[in-house]
């Protein structure tokens, strides 16, 4: 086990993942800093015990501030996340995904940051032709921007534990759902869908929609983040259900469950997207003790609630 922290940073701490990463740590009695420019968090996700700062990472004073809240741990969620945005725009994404996460690990080993939790990408990750489920074992070998520059921040997390002792877990997540998940985000097809669904309006399925994904719930994710922050381990690790779903059932799924009455409409398929996806996480079972827990179904029928009552 590793050593107790009592001060953490999380970075993205007003958005879907990283504001329920911050509600565990207080959970957990560890005081919390949040920085966050809301570009894509709402101030609401925050927990009001934990101390907010409307800031970008990439913003010239954030070393002062980093150096000032002097966490003992980070955990790294801030991000650009839209996937085709950032076939669009490369250098935007590279700016916030990859500058941004370079300049975080060269701050934090300045100030003596013990240790990063960087949340990664699974998804995006590997070739269109990896075995599934795909394991750490497969080489990485992202086709799009996105995925490219998470890549090169794990690479930079690297250089910073050999460099200046930080030592870093960088998940990789498979498609994440649950509660908080923004509706205008492209990358969130369930909070996408099911917004639409409670709405009664039309839904729209890309290319054949016989595309997999591997869904996990947003409460095994902040678990793993949990696990990951006690482990005394280094490096990368998938965190998905190893389960493919295509998206025509995800839809069924969230017709039943909803009651929604209309067919869904059909889009071309966009570039940049990988065809199949699901992580194989026997490592992070192996090595942090994860294991995911909430059955597809359940998490839909959580999530579609929590629509329900916004």
């Amino acid at each position: 086990m590793a050593k107790k922290y009592k001060t953490a940073l999380v970075t993205g701490g007003a958005g879907f993942i990283g504001s329920h990463i911050v509600d565990a740590l207080i959970k957990r009695r560890i005081k919390v800093y949040v920085v966050d420019d809301l570009s894509s968090g709402r101030k609401s996700n925050v927990n009001p015990n934990a101390h907010f700062t409307k800031m970008s990472i990439l913003n010239p004073q954030f070393p002062k501030y980093l150096k000032r809240v002097s966490p003992d741990i980070i955990f790294h969620t801030a991000a650009h996340i839209n996937l085709r945005e950032s076939i669009i725009d490369p250098p935007s994404d590279a700016e916030t995904n990859v500058l941004g996460t370079l300049k975080l690990a060269h701050h934090a080993g300045k100030i003596g940051v013990k240790k990063i939790v960087f949340s990664s990408t699974g998804g995006a990750m590997y070739s269109t032709d990896a075995r599934i489920p795909t394991s750490e074992k497969v080489a990485p070998a992202p086709i799009s921007p996105y995925g490219i520059a998470k890549r090169s921040g794990e690479m930079y997390l690297n250089f910073a534990y050999h460099v200046h002792g930080i030592e870093y877990i960088a998940l990789r997540y498979a498609n994440v759902y649950g509660p908080r998940q923004h509706a205008k985000s492209e990358s969130g097809v369930i909070s996408i869908f099911g917004e639409k669904m409670l709405q009664g309006e039309p839904v729209a399925i890309s290319g054949s929609g016989k595309q997999t994904r591997d869904f996990v719930y947003v409460d095994d994710v902040v678990r793993a983040n949990m696990l990951a922050m006690n482990k005394k381990v280094i490096g990368e690790f998938n965190i998905g259900t190893g389960k493919e779903t295509d998206i025509n059932t995800l839809f069924r799924k969230m017709k039943d469950i909803t009651g929604y009455q209309l067919s869904p409409r059909k889009l071309p398929e966009p570039p940049g997207e990988i065809a199949r996806s699901a992580l194989d996480a026997r490592k992070a079972r192996a090595y942090l003790g994860w294991t995911p827990k909430t059955r597809l179904e359940e998490g839909l029928q959580k999530t579609i609630r929590s629509f329900q009552k916004k």
